[in-house]
């Protein structure tokens, strides 16, 4: 399961992060990533709905902040994101695409 969440602004951002990251802080150098409740809480969702919803907002042109290996392989099923862009910070994969 995981955790997403579409802020409205000028462009949707969409935060997709897996369940069990949710809270935690992962720092490797001078990459850090907080997981915060505020920002990646949102409706608990299966692949199939975060799927649906990826390929939604990208045709909206939002902005992605995906982060655990579940999210990010649903970010790449739908070309939201491709293998290259991804990073990982303490064995946490993680993303951002912005337009």
């Amino acid at each position: 399961m995981m955790f997403l969440k579409i802020h409205s602004s000028y462009r949707s951002v969409v935060a997709l992060v897996d369940s069990e990251l949710l809270g935690k802080r992962f720092e490797e150098g001078k990459r850090q990533v907080e997981i915060k409740e505020g920002f990646f809480k949102g409706e608990e969702v299966d692949r199939e709905k975060a799927l649906f919803v990826l390929a939604s907002q990208l045709r909206e042109d939002a902005t992605f902040n995906i982060v655990g290996l579940e999210a990010i392989q649903c970010a790449i099923e739908v070309g939201v994101i491709d293998e290259d862009s991804v990073i990982t910070i303490q064995g946490v994969p993680f993303a951002l695409k912005l337009l």
